[in-house]
């Protein structure tokens, strides 16, 4: 792209097809805000772990999933739902999901008979021990723009603004 001066004196972008590209949007109070700025870096952190997840076709929300079911064998999905701080009918909906790819499967719970334990199938640990380093290498990925004690300090940050609701 080259730069044009317009009528202000400040270069004003140009296409290579020579028009003239849009101004950059005033996006008004929006930078101030920590919940547009907080999305913003969501989407980011988002797209970087599809990206690195994209041979496993793990959302983070799943990836969540199976990492607390496989730390909490025989979690119900009431308990998983209280944990993840998700109504019960999203939890059904993503355990659906994963016991459709047979990922986790539901079992009747030995201490409730009107509730299932949740737990992962052999294809569902393999799949998991598949996408933790890559967690883990996203998770790097995300966090090398920062020193070890700015890394605490957002984390602890977050989880704080976590608890408001």
């Amino acid at each position: 792209m080259t730069q044009q001066a317009n009528l202000s004196g400040r270069p004003r972008r140009q296409t290579r097809r020579g028009k003239r590209a849009a101004p950059p949007a005033d996006f008004g109070l929006l930078p101030e805000l920590v919940g547009y700025n907080l999305r913003r870096a969501q989407v980011a952190v988002f797209q970087d772990f599809a990206d690195s997840l994209a041979d496993c076709r793990l959302t983070p929300g799943q990836f969540g999933v199976l990492v607390l079911i496989e730390a909490n064998p025989g979690l119900n999905q009431t308990r998983l739902s209280q944990a993840l701080r998700v109504d019960r009918s999203t939890v059904v909906t993503v355990i659906d999901r994963l016991e459709g790819r047979g990922v986790v499967e539901r079992a009747p719970s030995p201490d409730d008979r009107r509730s299932y334990a949740l737990r992962l199938t052999g294809e569902g640990e393999a799949l998991l021990a598949r996408a933790k380093p890559l967690v883990r290498r996203h998770e790097a990925r995300i966090a090398a723009g920062f020193e070890s004690g700015e890394l605490a300090a957002l984390t602890t940050l977050l989880q704080r603004l976590a608890e408001v609701r």
